[in-house]
């Protein structure tokens, strides 16, 4: 008789097969019914509605969403597929939302089907899935599949959001608008209904976005058509509207639009910049004396654990995994040890920044060295592959217990790119300092370390202010990451703003 691992084995076998090309989810009947109550019962599968199964993992603790996100949008597609075959589609709203590279959990997907029940399915963690019935679908030409979700195209969107849409979610309407690179498919949308409302409508939106040509062209042709059109301006008065550049990739019209709304916010609640340090000495002995504190918060945050000796080990250089085993085994060891040699080449970066070189440019420059230092003693140990350390991640990523969910991973190196761009266009060493912390853990663009790299970044464009080197504390750990949910999720920066602009005054208070 087969030993229980063994037969557990043979389950995983049978489930490893079904995950064959990155499923997640699956149907109950695929799966024969011992296999799956001996996968349930381990913590491999999830039920998430009666018939439907995702998988999961034994690690996963009760309460950890990142099974169920990684797997939402699949499950959306399948299950639709299932009950409504081609005949659904998700709402105007959604689809422009994923579109213009939204990406966090919605608590609620709403889709719309001839075969639709107005029933609200209850999900895991909260989200629902809601089939509103409608007569007929829309027209083949309004709609595109992308990743198994049938969306409306950007065009027919537009017409059909209703106005709130545009003060709900500002920054995908800026994204979704500069997308249009010619006004007629719009336009001839708002012919064929006599959209006049809608039209006035989205003239004001296309001015307000620094498009006035289409403006224009949607109000001279619905009046020279018949219509009366009254143009007004859907976003709400105080909406900052950056130009997006026309055509960009969505995730650059993203960044762009992000920036601009929120940099206001931080410059009002950030203390005004000192200015570069007239002793530099003084200053990066600071950064000296900070170390064994932001060695020690700053790895404790990403769950290591590291004590004060073992960091004095790794800085007075009794750390050698080429003579001591456990060094080799250790893992928090090889992460102090590549912390320790990150930090030399970003204080290297930050004595640049106060002599006067550009903040943007420089880290722009000299990131990839930051990230290579932090994990070359992993590598050098063989904990890792040596292509860990080609930087940029190629895999989608998830984060434990956060709505956010880090951008697409085709779309990594267009947005940090972006985001190099506005950290150089940017005048206030404030806005470098948030927006830029918050943006790489927004795009999250490698596979390990994103934390760590946001907080070297945010101490590199802090020095271009004269901010001291500033310490986010494992203390504060559950307040720093629902603030950074705040910014990523309702694209709220005041919390996250906030928090920072106290630490700043705590290491300004202690370097005095």
């Amino acid at each position: 008789m087969a030993a229980p691992h063994e037969k557990l084995a043979d389950s995983l076998d049978t489930l490893k097969t079904l995950q064959s090309g990155g499923r997640r989810v699956f149907r109950s009947a695929e799966i024969g019914r011992v296999h799956r109550e001996r996968l349930l019962q381990n913590g491999f599968l999830r039920e998430v509605i009666k018939g439907w199964l995702v998988s999961t993992g034994p690690q996963a603790q009760d309460g950890d969403t990142t099974p169920w996100y990684a797997s939402f949008w699949e499950f959306c597609a399948l299950y639709c597929r299932e009950r409504f075959g081609n005949n659904w589609h998700f709402s105007p709203e959604q689809s422009l939302l994923l579109h213009a590279e939204a990406t966090a959990i919605p608590p609620q997907v709403i889709v719309y089907s001839p075969k639709g029940t107005n029933n609200n399915l209850q999900l895991l963690f909260g989200t629902s899935l809601y089939d509103l019935r409608q007569k007929q679908m829309p027209p083949p030409e309004d709609l595109v599949e992308k990743d198994g979700l049938r969306l409306f195209v950007s065009d027919a969107a537009l017409v059909r959001v209703p106005e709130a849409f545009f003060q709900r979610s500002p920054i995908e309407a800026q994204v979704a608008l500069a997308a249009v690179r010619d006004v007629s498919g719009v336009l001839g949308r708002l012919l064929d209904g006599g959209h006049s409302a809608i039209a006035g409508r989205l003239a004001g939106a296309f001015r307000r976005v620094g498009r006035p040509h289409f403006a224009d062209e949607i109000t001279k042709t619905m009046k020279g058509a018949g219509y009366d059109v009254r143009e007004a301006d859907p976003f709400t008065p105080q909406e900052r509207v950056p130009a997006i550049a026309v055509g960009a990739p969505p995730i650059v019209g993203r960044l762009q639009a992000i920036w601009e709304s929120t940099r206001q916010a931080v410059i009002d609640t950030f203390p005004a910049a000192p200015g570069l340090p007239s002793d530099r000495n003084s200053y990066l002995k600071f950064v000296d004396d900070i170390y064994q504190s932001d060695a020690y918060h700053s790895l404790s945050i990403e769950g290591y654990s590291v004590t004060p000796d073992l960091i004095d080990r790794v800085r007075q250089g009794n750390w050698n995994p080429a003579v001591d085993e456990e060094d080799r085994k250790n893992r928090d060891a090889l992460a102090a040890r590549g912390y320790w040699q990150a930090f030399q080449q970003v204080k290297e970066s930050v004595a640049s920044i106060i002599g006067g070189a550009p903040p943007g440019t420089l880290v722009r420059e000299t990131h990839r060295g930051w990230y290579r230092e932090l994990f070359q003693p992993s590598v050098a140990a063989g904990i890792l592959r040596a292509g860990a350390l080609a930087g940029y991640r190629n895999h989608p990523v998830y984060l434990r217990g956060s709505r956010h969910v880090p951008s697409r991973w085709e779309v990594v190196p267009e947005g940090m790119s972006a985001l190099f761009d506005l950290l150089e266009q940017e005048t206030e060493p404030s806005v470098r300092a948030v927006l830029g912390h918050w943006l790489v853990g927004y795009i999250h663009p490698y596979p390990d370390g994103n934390g760590r790299m946001a907080r070297f970044l945010m101490n590199a464009m802090l020095a271009s202010g004269g901010y001291p080197w500033t310490v986010v504390r494992v203390d504060d750990r559950a307040r720093y990451l629902a603030a950074l949910e705040s910014a990523s999720v309702e694209m709220d920066i005041r919390p996250f703003a906030a928090f920072l602009a106290e630490r700043v005054q705590w290491s300004r208070e202690k370097a005095a």
